[in-house]
């Protein structure tokens, strides 16, 4: 499998950090959680100057076996119907993305349909979605390979683009069951308290689902390996996600963390290379039941919590003003002594 050289950033810059934020024209700590942004975000980039640089949110999409178990109110049609409208424009994460100024990059990674992609979306699939793990393993070793390899693929063409802080998104019906059983596993949380409503199951329908991922749980015969959880229970877009944020850690990128399922994906993607969680910011508490539990799970701190269970990476987009408000402060305050004030506490 592709390896990457991931490390910590270096701490060397910290106290220079620390004492530029604590002498800008303002109480100390009096900007909160801003200050430990432009903090966390000055150590990614090694400067006292940090800059944010043509954002982008990749979108990975793929269909899901375990949705022939009933696990979802929506028709798996869904997932190519909702690439079709993300390439005219009419999807959540379109208005997001002219709104924050991202450019938005639509990633086949194994959807169950032939799509356009003379229309802009990146053929990067797989294979037509995943096996039904209920009875199976979701993908090969040689599968999630490619997955990993071609997110990460996506992620040095943004860089080349002169990216430096990606947001990621993901499309693909079914992917809260996936994500819910890598919770569970990754986290030891009971599996009842990962599993939620999805796409707008009542209490029946969340039985039904919970019972069919026991079930899968209770099937599976492999070595419970951090990849094998991984190869046996993701989604293509999930496991592409994992790729992409690897590759993005190795390259120093911010990496602003959506809903549930990236939020699951970056979890995944810690229990290969612990360090890529330096180079994650989580932008929002979701709607879906676990994800809270996930963050407290992870001691991470999201930025928003407006109810949003909408997934595509509109929660981080969302959240990007508050990190560019981080980095204005850091960049555009004067300290005490250059405006001539007396420090005051």
């Amino acid at each position: 499998m592709k390896k990457f050289a991931i490390s910590n950033p270096d701490i060397k810059i910290y106290e220079t950090l620390v004492d530029k934020i604590n002498n800008l024209t303002k109480p100390k700590g009096s900007l909160g959680y801003l200050e430990e942004l432009a903090l966390q975000i000055g150590l990614i980039q090694q400067t006292l100057s940090p800059t944010l640089k043509h954002p982008q949110n990749v979108l990975f999409a793929a269909d899901h076996g375990i949705v022939e178990e009933g696990v979802t109110l929506s028709p798996k049609e869904v997932t190519w119907q909702q690439m079709i409208n993300f390439t005219q424009g009419g999807g959540g994460v379109n208005f997001f993305c002219r709104q924050h100024n991202f450019t938005l990059k639509l990633v086949d990674a194994g959807v169950d349909h032939e799509l356009p992609y003379e229309k802009g979306i990146i053929n990067m699939k797989v294979r037509r979605g995943t096996r039904n793990y209920l009875y199976e393993a979701a993908m090969t070793e040689e599968e999630m390979e490619l997955c990993i390899e071609r997110g990460a693929a996506i992620v040095r063409q943004c860089y080349e683009e002169g990216s430096n802080i990606l947001s990621f998104g993901e499309m693909g019906i079914g992917n809260t069951s996936s994500s819910s059983i890598w919770m569970h596993c990754f986290t030891n949380i009971p599996l009842d308290k990962c599993v939620g409503a999805g796409a707008g199951l009542n209490d029946e329908g969340i039985m039904h689902k919970f019972k069919i991922l026991k079930k899968s749980l209770e099937n599976y015969k492999g070595n419970g390996a951090p990849l094998d959880i991984i190869r046996y229970f993701g989604g293509l877009e999930m496991v592409m996600a994992i790729g992409a944020m690897l590759q993005a850690a190795e390259l120093k990128m911010i990496i602003l963390v959506d809903g549930f399922i990236m939020t699951n994906s970056i979890l995944a993607a810690s229990k290969l290379y612990p360090d890529v969680l330096d180079y994650a910011i989580f932008a929002h508490c979701g709607h879906e039941s676990g994800h809270k539990l996930l963050l407290e799970a992870m001691n991470a701190k999201p930025l928003l919590d407006l109810g949003l269970r909408l997934g595509e990476g509109t929660g981080a987009i969302c959240a990007y003003p508050i990190v560019d408000s981080a980095v204005r402060m850091i960049n555009e305050m004067e300290t005490f002594q250059k405006a001539s004030i007396i420090k005051y506490f």
